[in-house]
């Protein structure tokens, strides 16, 4: 993992019980989620989508297109940095799974 300091998954959470968490996120063009870490499986949302980079604390950068509408499913254990890298606004929902 990485020494630095760890943001949020999300910017708020919308809804958290025994199985689930609900994160809301919205990215501005050129605004950057800050670094954190995904421990739990996890799917993602695209409310509204848009071009954005994931900057992993390995170093590596990913492209993404996420299309509004577009559903995806994440393993836990990535560490990262989402960026807006497009001219629309991203939103989001991260729904983290706690439980099988």
């Amino acid at each position: 993992m990485t020494d630095q300091e760890l943001g949020p998954v999300g910017q708020e959470i919308l809804l958290e019980n025994d199985k689930v968490r609900v994160w809301h996120i919205s990215l501005q063009p050129g605004e950057s989620q800050p670094l954190h870490h995904h421990g739990l499986p996890y799917v993602v949302v695209a409310v509204q989508g848009a071009k954005n980079v994931i900057h992993t604390a390995d170093g590596d950068r990913i492209d993404v297109v996420e299309e509004t509408g577009s559903i995806v499913f994440r393993e836990p254990g990535q560490t990262h940095m989402l960026t807006n890298d497009g001219d629309t606004v991203y939103i989001g929902r991260i729904v983290e799974l706690k439980s099988a």
